[in-house]
């Protein structure tokens, strides 16, 4: 079965990007460019770049057109999505290493967060994210076992932990907190920077209708990683 043809444009604007046709900033073709191409709607063509856009690839500059985005990886402040989705959206490869699976008992801070007491029980992940073999996020999550009692059985070579608390947990909100930091030679070694280069880490609460669910730390090298959204006012 053929792909659609908002997919097979996709493709190509990615492969093209890959093999270096288009560098960083350079411009891409227009929708009515593009839909000519393939045979189809603007609409279509529209629908791919679009869709492109989201995920980081492209970005458009208003009466300017569509030109290929740094190439730094984006992540959106406005979308909490799953980082192997937003990794396979660019059209890279997406690997992980799980660091830690481990139950143990929370410590203020932890229990702060998580809304729990002091010594209960929760799980802890510790999972290393690639793109194209290159490390792009460190997570560390705490997870409230009471309203997830499966978390530590999850196999996370599989689903990410994101995907699988989205599943058995559905979130409701989110609060994020974003800070500079430079950080220790072991963090700086699993990441493969130099010790001192900055980096980007997310504190992330989420919360479903039950509770609070996880609190996590996303390490991101700040070379390879920037946060992005897009805001349309009514």
């Amino acid at each position: 079965m053929a792909a659609p043809k908002f997919v097979e444009i996709k493709q190509h604007l990615i492969a093209n990007i890959e093999r270096g046709v288009w560098r960083e900033h350079a411009k891409v073709p227009s929708e009515n460019a593009l839909a000519g191409e393939f045979g189809c709607s603007r609409m279509t063509a529209r629908r791919a770049l679009t869709e492109l856009v989201e995920q980081g690839v492209l970005v458009r500059s208003q009466g300017q057109g569509t030109f290929v985005a740094s190439l730094k990886s984006q992540g959106s402040m406005l979308n909490i999505r799953n980082i192997a989705d937003e990794v396979r959206g660019r059209g890279h490869d997406y690997q992980v290493q799980v660091l830690e699976q481990l139950r143990l008992p929370a410590d203020a801070s932890v229990a702060i967060a998580l809304g729990v007491a002091v010594g209960a029980e929760v799980g802890q992940t510790r999972l290393l994210h690639s793109e194209d073999g290159r490390p792009v996020q460190l997570e560390l999550r705490f997870v409230n076992l009471a309203l997830v009692p499966d978390y530590l059985e999850q196999d996370f070579y599989r689903q990410t932990p994101h995907e699988y608390l989205s599943q058995v947990a559905p979130l409701t909100e989110a609060h994020h907190e974003v800070e500079a930091v430079v950080v220790d030679a072991k963090t700086a070694s699993l990441l493969e920077i130099d010790q001192g280069e900055p980096c980007l880490r997310i504190h992330r609460r989420t919360w479903s209708r039950s509770g609070t669910v996880s609190f996590a730390r996303l390490t991101h090298p700040g070379s390879r990683y920037r946060l992005g959204g897009h805001l349309v006012m009514d």
